[in-house]
């Protein structure tokens, strides 16, 4: 049991990690294609946010939003790997924050051709997100199970002498 759920942690964190990877190796002086494709989506979603709030965002480095994201795939897909909850909260961190504004179907209509594109990778993180919850909640689960068990252990009472 011990060796699938280590592999399975190694193939789900294989897709954070390798994308951080392969972002990390394209970063360049001006952030790499990544930076290109979120400084647009970005800007959408700071003027969209900052008309709903009425209040004036700061203007956000695209450059400094992809080397953050970098870090939680790659620093949060690592500690998965090996178990850690930690690494299971940056990555659902990530997925909370970013998926909104990477996959923004919501901008186009159903009859765009992006409309579906984006609306399946959106899918697609919210399904993974949703096998986050399910780590973090067996996580919680057990750590409370076993101190649980060790606790009704010690206040079993002793068997009287006759």
């Amino acid at each position: 049991m011990g060796f699938f759920s280590f592999l399975g942690r190694v193939l789900f964190a294989s897709l954070f990690i390798l994308s951080a990877w392969q972002m990390f190796n394209d970063f360049g002086a001006d952030g790499g294609p990544a930076a290109k494709e979120l400084a647009p989506k970005l800007g959408l979603a700071k003027s969209h946010l900052s008309s709903r709030l009425g209040v004036a965002l700061p203007d956000i480095e695209v450059k400094q939003v992809v080397s953050v994201i970098v870090a939680l795939k790659g620093l949060g897909g690592l500690l998965f790997v090996v178990g850690n909850i930690f690494g299971a909260y940056l990555l659902a961190f990530y997925l909370v924050v970013v998926s909104p504004i990477l996959y923004d179907f919501y901008n186009y209509g159903p009859e765009d051709r992006q409309f579906s594109l984006l609306l399946t990778e959106f899918l697609q993180s919210v399904a993974l997100l949703g096998a986050l919850l399910f780590f973090i909640g067996m996580k919680n689960s057990r750590t409370t199970s076993s101190s649980k068990s060790s606790n009704l252990k010690k206040r079993t009472p002793k068997p009287k002498a006759a």
